[in-house]
């Protein structure tokens, strides 16, 4: 069966654009046969706590060798890995906040991206290990136009996407929002064209 994960990061839990969107890009996605379950995560109502030196420690310590201290310091950052290797889909609401992403975001990539678990180190260079997967990132910016150089939300996480193996990423974007009232719209036809397509 398949299976969406949706994350949810912007802070306003009301009236925000990237929960909008992503609420229409799900349902397309279910409507479509990609997910016939959803598992969301809202960043905004658990944070994810940030890394510290003890779950560094136990990062880099051996599964085999880890206590019971260590192996409860990786606990969060285990189950939203679980989350990650459980879906086929991946939709990522992403607000840019000051030119990039938001803090709570930033802390989910901290605890997604680990060796051993998501990528790993070979004689050719990184490999991601969460291959197969399609990501949507679908963002919202008051000023920032996507793509930009100063867009320094979409192309960060591209590439960690990238670097755990999930190279299948599509934008949706209605940025500019405070320069173009047409922004949102767009943006809803970008989905709706999604669901011509398929």
């Amino acid at each position: 069966m398949s299976h969406i994960l949706r994350i949810d990061a912007s802070a306003r839990t009301a009236g925000s654009t990237t929960r909008q969107l992503a609420d229409q890009l799900v349902a397309r996605l279910v409507e479509q046969g990609y997910g016939a379950a959803v598992t969301q995560r809202d960043l905004t109502v658990t944070p994810p706590a940030l890394l510290t030196e003890a779950w560094v420690g136990a990062n880099f310590t051996d599964e085999a060798d880890r206590s019971a201290d260590q192996r409860a310091a990786l606990a969060a950052s285990d189950e939203l890995i679980a989350e990650l290797e459980a879906a086929d889909t991946i939709v990522i609401g992403v607000p840019v906040y000051n030119f990039a992403i938001p803090a709570a975001l930033k802390a989910w990539v901290d605890l997604i991206a680990r060796a051993r678990r998501t990528f790993r180190y070979t004689e050719t260079g990184p490999e991601g290990l969460l291959k197969g997967k399609k990501a949507y990132l679908v963002v919202a910016s008051g000023g920032v136009p996507v793509g930009s150089d100063y867009d320094f939300a979409t192309g960060y996480l591209r590439h960690v996407l990238g670097f755990v193996g999930i190279t299948d990423v599509t934008i949706i974007a209605a940025d500019q929002q405070m320069m173009d009232e047409d922004a949102l719209a767009r943006a809803t036809s970008t989905i709706d064209g999604l669901k011509q397509a398929a």
